[in-house]
């Protein structure tokens, strides 16, 4: 494993400045670029410590504070420890945030992101590899859509509405993607029932898309995040195999 330099950076959007985490091994070389899509909960130390572990597998990974224009992270205050259950009022701090960021928004800031990584010199020239949690999951299948050029591999993880009736769920973009992608799904999560599952690979299976996807079978939503109540070692330990594997072979 690398060593690895993590800094603060400030990127330039159409609707201000996004501030983002980046991190890349230290060794003067440039890796392949990775834009990882945060949790509802956003920028804070525990996903910073996910970066760093990516990148120390020799990636240049950045992380976004996609709530940026509501100000810098953390956006919301929050625990040490996020249980949801002893602290309900976080749901309706995040809830509208979450909300606020419309597809339409998401596909202008993710060409920022990605622009962003293409002129960096510490990131490899060619496509990126996306890995999103949680809300970051439907982004990250956003961007697989919208930037089809600049996106060579995708995974996803406990996401949710990933394939719902609404007119802009991100499954009707399957025959825009260029990508690999994975997705892991946890068998108790309401946010990703069985139906939506089976619609999102049936799309992606109709469009053509080189994919695997896979449920954690007693995994909750969340179960990549340790500074929350939902984690779950065993299924987090396999999300870091499956998204290395994933990684190595396809950028």
């Amino acid at each position: 494993m690398n060593a690895v330099t993590g800094t603060l950076v400030d990127i330039a959007t159409a609707d201000g400045t996004a501030d983002a985490y980046l991190v890349h091994p230290d060794d003067g070389r440039a890796h392949p670029g990775v834009l990882m899509y945060q949790d509802a909960f956003g920028l804070r130390p525990h996903l910073k410590a996910m970066a760093d572990r990516l990148a120390a597998s020799g990636y240049t990974v950045l992380v976004p504070n996609v709530f940026y224009r509501h100000g810098h992270a953390p956006v919301v205050e929050l625990p040490e420890f996020i249980d949801m259950e002893a602290r309900p009022d976080i749901v309706g701090k995040v809830v509208p945030l979450m909300q606020a960021l419309t597809p339409e928004l998401s596909e202008r800031d993710a060409g920022a992101y990605l622009g962003w990584l293409a002129e960096s010199p510490l990131a490899t020239d060619g496509p990126v590899g996306i890995t999103g949690y949680c809300m970051g999951a439907r982004l990250a299948l956003y961007t697989a859509g919208t930037h089809p050029d600049r996106v060579a591999a995708v995974a996803g993880f406990h996401g949710g509405d990933l394939a719902s009736e609404a007119p802009h769920s991100p499954h009707l973009l399957a025959d825009r993607i260029s990508a690999e992608l994975y997705f892991a799904h946890a068998d108790e999560d309401p946010s990703m029932p069985e139906e939506q599952v089976r619609r999102l690979e049936d799309a992606l299976t109709e469009a053509g898309v080189k994919h695997r996807c896979e449920v954690y079978a007693g995994a909750h939503h969340g179960y990549t995040q340790s500074d929350t109540a939902a984690h779950n070692p065993e299924a987090a330990e396999r999300h870091w195999s499956e998204l290395l594997v994933l990684f190595a072979r396809a950028l």
